[in-house]
């Protein structure tokens, strides 16, 4: 009688596969086969948490030569949050983490959750139930302790494009190419679980050098793309004063070139949406700035809501991009362009055309028109600098931010935190070639502790710069150990105004207040003598100049944790504005019955 229990492969496990053949070579194995997919999409970094339930697993994807590195994460969630990170770093690139049947999944979905809001190929692997159980009636560990192996697959079901269980050999090899081409085709996190007694068998179908993705290009309709652009066009050459905006979308379509491109033909201003930040160039001849309706750029606001006609692509009106609904826009002057679709003001709607063909082909039917930005020209006035401090005078945020500006390099890339620092960050000027991420659709506390720990491991040529609140780095900040372990050189200002700055702006109350910490201290206790740290706690510019100068120069290959003490009060007026208007749309009485 068979009282195996199932959570891990059993001896007699051999004895229910075929042995390998000479089309089976040892190396043949379901977990290589992974690890060299992984390598072939260029995730080349697996973040993990181990768990009986994917130990097999790990060991085949770390055996296979040239393969994938495996990066140990503290916990689940923040392997979830670095693939994401990743991702972004590889423009397109796919991230992937591996973690332990639903204790393990569940704790990850957070952070695909996130990825799936933002378009990023993320590959949530997780070692599942030995594939003889399925079917069994048996109640394992690490569920609800229900007979039922499918709740962390219904749950996957919400945040994924694609979910493959692989509880067999004969169709492993077409599920997990599959899935993770279907990543690549629709840029969005899938989900794979493979039974852990499956990993190390090896079997015909997973060949040492597998045929190659194939993968069928998306294609516009030319009847479509035609009529739309003469649409367009038609809309926007009689158009006084037209603009144009580029949106997050933009990323999934790779069309921020093309917007770009786009501009320099038709002679329009072109501003980015909050979230499309590092999109279109800060140096491009035609920026404006960010427009995000009252929080906007000055005078980038004024010159988007005043035109007679405005292309926006790939947009996301959301309550926190559109200030809580309060944008001075009118559908009737908007040409609205997402990834497959071309809206012209009510109407008509142009499907199966894609942004970047639209975009190419509309810069050669548009007249020159310069009006809009000269008269954005006209009313300029440039920002000016804060105020140095005077000797011994508490550090202010704005102080912070120009030091932060002055340090900025194309090969640098900046990640910022849900909160104050989403406002400050906006007003960076980014150098040619300076990468710039942030999670706004999703805005989950705590994403830029793992998102600068996965963007950091696939930049090797840029270093990260990530700015968090202290709030949101109580939520994940463990993750600094394996930046420590991996020899990454980020700088991380970890801003401490005692509490959730934004929730305080939106709603305050006594949950808003944190327990302080000595963060300096914790990263201490991570670094435990082992890999290069360089900390330092700062309350004034001087002390901030110093930290600075170490962080650049002898400093400059160690992980430098710079914790920046300021006043609670000290927030942006960007802030209050915004967090004014969103509690009031959140706080919109019921709609009458």
């Amino acid at each position: 009688m068979d009282t195996a229990i199932g959570s891990v492969p059993a001896a007699s496990d051999a004895a229910r596969h075929p042995a390998p053949s000479a089309s089976a070579p040892r190396d043949a194995t379901l977990g290589r086969h992974l690890a060299r997919r992984l390598a072939e999409v260029g995730a080349r970094d697996v973040f993990t948490v181990p768990g009986d339930f994917n130990l097999t697993l790990l060991d085949e994807l770390e055996a296979e030569p040239g393969g994938v590195r495996l990066v140990g994460c503290c916990n689940e969630l923040n392997a979830a949050y670095a693939a994401d990170g990743y991702a972004r770093a590889r423009a397109g690139g796919v991230g992937a983490c591996a973690v332990t049947f639903t204790v393990g999944g569940l704790s990850a979905i957070n952070g695909v959750a996130g990825a799936f809001s933002e378009n990023l190929p993320v590959v949530c692997i997780v070692g599942g139930p030995n594939s003889n159980d399925y079917g069994s009636n048996r109640i394992l560990h690490h569920t609800i302790g229900l007979p039922d192996f499918t709740q962390e697959l219904r749950c996957f079901q919400n945040v994924t494009c694609y979910q493959a269980v692989v509880n067999n050999l004969e169709d492993a090899h077409e599920q997990i190419d599959t899935a993770i081409s279907t990543a690549i085709k629709e840029s969005k996190p899938v989900y794979i679980s493979i039974s852990c007694n499956l990993p190390s068998i090896p079997h015909p179908t997973f060949s040492r050098h597998p045929v190659p993705f194939f993968l069928s290009p998306r294609l516009s309709n030319q009847m479509n793309l035609e009529a739309a652009v003469e649409a367009a066009a038609a809309f926007l050459n009689k158009a006084v004063k037209p603009v144009l905006v580029g949106g997050p979308k933009m990323r999934v379509s790779k069309a921020w070139e093309a917007l770009a491109e786009l501009a320099d033909a038709c002679g329009y201003p072109v501003a980015v949406m909050p979230s499309a930040k590092g999109l279109v160039p800060v140096h491009h001849s035609r920026f404006i700035g960010t427009y995000w309706g009252a929080v906007s750029t000055p005078f980038c606001a004024e010159i988007v809501e005043s035109a007679d006609a405005y292309l926006f692509a790939g947009p996301v009106f959301n309550d926190y991009s559109s200030v809580g609904y309060s944008l001075l826009l009118k559908k009737e002057k908007a040409i609205i362009v997402q990834p497959e679709r071309v809206v012209v003001g009510h109407g008509p709607a142009f499907g199966c055309v894609l942004m970047k063909d639209f975009l190419h082909a509309l810069a050669t039917r548009l007249k020159k028109n310069t009006v809009a930005y000269e008269n954005y020209r006209r009313i300029y006035v440039p920002p000016g600098e804060p105020l140095s401090s005077e000797p011994g005078e508490p550090l202010r945020v704005n102080v912070l931010f120009k030091h932060i500006q002055a340090m900025l390099s194309g090969d640098m890339a900046v990640i910022t935190e849900t909160g104050d620092s989403w406002f400050n960050c906006q007003k960076l000027k980014l150098p040619e070639g300076c990468g710039y991420e942030f999670q706004m659709q999703y805005g989950s506390i705590g994403w830029s502790v793992g998102a600068t720990l996965g963007y950091a491991q696939a930049a090797k040529d840029k270093r990260v710069i990530a700015c968090i609140g202290d709030g949101s780095f109580q939520v994940t900040a463990q993750e600094v150990s394996t930046m420590l372990r991996w020899g990454q050189n980020s700088i991380i200002f970890l801003i401490n105004n005692g509490g959730y700055t934004i929730e305080v702006e939106i709603h305050d109350g006594p949950y808003n207040v944190i327990k302080n910490w000595n963060y300096t201290g914790l990263v201490e206790a991570f670094h435990n003598g082992e890999g290069a740290c360089y900390t330092a706690k700062v309350r004034t510019e001087e002390e901030l100049t110093e930290a600075l100068e170490a962080a650049l120069g002898p400093k400059k290959d160690c992980l430098c944790f710079i914790e920046v003490i300021v006043h609670k009060d000290d927030t942006s007026k960007a802030l209050l504005e915004w967090g004014s208007r969103v509690s009031a749309a959140n706080s919109r009485p019921p709609n009458p019955q």
